[in-house]
């Protein structure tokens, strides 16, 4: 039995299974919740804003709606991304706003134990703290589970 399917069938004793998107931001590994994304997208040029944070590269159509995308490096204070091709755009649903991520990669999906979740260190900067709701260890990676909830100012959100 592989790790992924001890973890999947502890979770389901358990009854509390977390299904989870793993992607990479910055080279780091990084993962959120599966009910909050609607779709993963190919890079493409969006349209600048004015006066928009650092982090926020601007806006595209998404069918007909505006949606912004955000530099998840750079909100995360790791630097900024140069994309590419090769570079993704994670659609996700943030109460009730759609935002674009650029992302490097998208690795895989999760279904994690919900006890698996480790409490972010009390270490770690309190700003860190808000966007990072808990470490999963899996197999040879360290993934930190994003809280969109806190990811974007209100400010940014209404932006759009």
């Amino acid at each position: 039995m592989s790790f992924h399917d001890q973890i999947e069938a502890n979770a389901a004793r358990n009854g509390a299974i977390r299904e989870l998107v793993t992607f990479k931001a910055a080279d780091q590994d990084f993962c959120v919740d599966i009910m909050s994304i609607r779709e993963i997208r190919g890079w493409s040029k969006t349209t600048v804003m004015p006066h928009a944070p650092d982090y926020v590269l601007g806006v595209m159509n998404l069918r007909g709606a505006v949606v912004p995308v955000i530099d998840l490096s750079r909100r995360l204070g790791l630097g900024v991304t140069e994309a590419d091709g090769r570079h993704v755009i994670i659609i996700a649903l943030i109460g009730d706003q759609t935002v674009g991520l650029l992302v490097e990669s998208v690795s895989d999906i999760l279904g994690i134990s919900t006890e698996s979740i480790q409490p972010t260190p009390e270490i770690a900067s309190d700003s860190a703290r808000s966007f990072v709701s808990g470490i999963i260890c899996v197999e040879k990676r360290t993934l930190r589970l994003i809280d969109l909830e806190r990811l974007l100012p209100q400010t940014a959100i209404d932006m759009a």
